[in-house]
């Protein structure tokens, strides 16, 4: 494939995925509109049990012990099946952002390998819009990770940020000082060595578990 008809084919891959991003982001949209309707049946089923219990029919404490091992439940099924779209809240604007990390990076990235970059997060509006960041498709609107966990703007070969200028919020407020799954020890710059497993972080939830 020449260079020219390459460039026209990531041209157009570019434009299949924007395509694709707007009309999830749309719908993603809409689906967050019916809020309002749930927080409405929410109303109406508080005020039904509010009534069952005044007769006597069922008691508050009964039914919170029952909600809690049913919403146990549903929680594990939802984050099983990734279940939703998640976005960033609350929300910054990433260019004015003001609560930045002050991080010698550069003088830890071959020992910490870059592992906030392998934490996933979810982005902001302002991101989707920009369509600079890229979001995982299967996963809205989580950030885009390859096979080997990083993210997928991430220069594999020397471990710096390809999209630096425009990263999202998360990147820019991320602190790794006091973060044990990265650092045993900050100042004296020694890394959790769990850091260099392949199923990191999914690693340390598992061994919470």
């Amino acid at each position: 494939m020449s260079q020219k008809n390459s460039l026209n084919y990531r041209e157009h891959q570019n434009h299949l995925r924007q395509k694709i991003a707007d009309g999830l982001l749309y719908t993603h949209s809409r689906v967050n509109s019916n809020t309002g309707k749930t927080l409405e049946a929410t109303s109406f089923l508080y005020a039904l049990v509010e009534l069952l219990d005044e007769k006597g029919i069922i008691t508050v404490d009964e039914l919170d012990e029952r909600k809690n091992i049913v919403g146990e439940r549903l929680a594990k099924e939802f984050k099983e099946k990734s279940m939703g779209a998640v976005l960033q809240d609350p929300e910054y604007d990433k260019y004015n952002f003001q609560y930045g990390a002050e991080i010698d990076c550069e003088n830890r990235v071959l020992l910490c390998k870059a592992s906030c970059c392998r934490l996933p997060f979810a982005l902001s509006r302002q991101d989707i819009y920009e369509r600079i960041v890229n979001w995982d498709l299967g996963q809205p609107y989580m950030i885009e990770q390859g096979e080997d966990g990083y993210c997928n703007h991430i220069d594999r070969c020397n471990l710096s940020c390809t999209i630096h200028k425009n990263r999202p919020a998360p990147c820019r407020g991320f602190d790794c000082r006091k973060d044990k799954r990265i650092w045993l020890d900050f100042k004296n710059k020694i890394p959790n060595p769990e850091i260099n497993r392949p199923d990191w972080p999914e690693c340390l939830a598992e061994k919470n578990e």
